[in-house]
């Protein structure tokens, strides 16, 4: 595929992005290369699914502790119980989907969002329509209209399917961007959004245990931080873009190392 119908190998140009890509991929092998990882990969899977969810709540607005998140088993009490509940249960969701994710991302998206709200009505599992209201209170960015949203969404659902030969990390950090800019749905984006791009990550084979949640490190990267750098995803500059990329690189650079930090406490048997 050439870069001129490529529009996202053109994105991995951009000035720094080469450098995020290399950086993500030496942090993803040193885990991947971590004597514990051969003998206890699906503990250190596990863990880490536990780890992004809980960044991924916080980010929505449920900050709380991991052990909080570790012990809890009903996530139905108030809003901020629900969102952690919610995040777990994407989590658990995500891998079961990866085989439908390149032939209908939009099936996917759909999926994710009934996971999420964990109810059923008539504005679950699909894009908003004209006038129906968004609870996203993270993301301040204007709210594209309904008929905007659905011809952007085809748009990524499209670059999806076709594929691209830009880096795995270029693609999750445009099908995130590209989520929380539009909101979709009424409710939940942020959360699956994140899911959305985790999802390319494994699937790209660029984390394939799924051991290096970007979550974790968006979360520890801080709101204002997030949210300045989807300011200049939505910009559409070269900068802006390339700010974004970075800042999801090195979120995931920092979910490695949080996955780093649990194989060293299981080889000290101190987890």
């Amino acid at each position: 595929m050439s870069t001129s119908a490529d529009p996202l190998a053109v994105l991995g140009s951009l000035p720094g992005v080469a450098e995020s890509v290399e950086s993500v991929r030496k942090s993803v092998d040193r885990v991947y290369g971590h004597r514990v990882m051969r003998r206890r990969s699906n503990e250190i899977t596990s863990e880490a699914a536990l780890r992004g969810a809980r960044g991924s709540a916080a980010l929505s607005g449920a900050d709380w502790a991991l052990e909080e998140v570790r012990r809890r088993s009903d996530f139905s009490g108030d809003d901020e119980s629900r969102t952690v509940g919610a995040a777990l249960r994407l989590t658990a969701e995500a891998g079961q989907l990866l085989s439908i994710w390149r032939q209908s991302p939009l099936r996917v998206l759909a999926r994710l969002h009934l996971v999420a709200a964990g109810v059923q009505d008539e504005t679950v599992g699909r894009p908003r329509l004209a006038g129906e209201p968004v609870d996203e209170p993270v993301v301040e960015l204007p709210l594209p209209p309904a008929r905007e949203v659905a011809g952007r969404l085809e748009g990524l659902s499209q670059l999806i399917i076709e594929g691209s030969a830009a880096p795995a990390l270029v693609t999750a950090a445009v099908v995130h961007g590209e989520l929380l800019a539009l909101r979709p749905f009424g409710s939940y984006n942020g959360l699956v959004a994140r899911a959305a791009e985790r999802l390319v990550l494994i699937g790209s084979g660029l984390d394939p245990k799924s051991i290096c949640p970007a979550e974790t490190g968006h979360a520890e990267l801080g709101r204002a931080a997030y949210v300045a750098a989807l300011d200049g995803y939505a910009a559409g500059t070269p900068e802006g873009m390339a700010a974004w990329i970075a800042h999801c690189g090195k979120a995931v650079e920092l979910g490695a190392r949080e996955s780093t930090a649990v194989c060293e406490a299981l080889q000290r048997g101190a987890a």
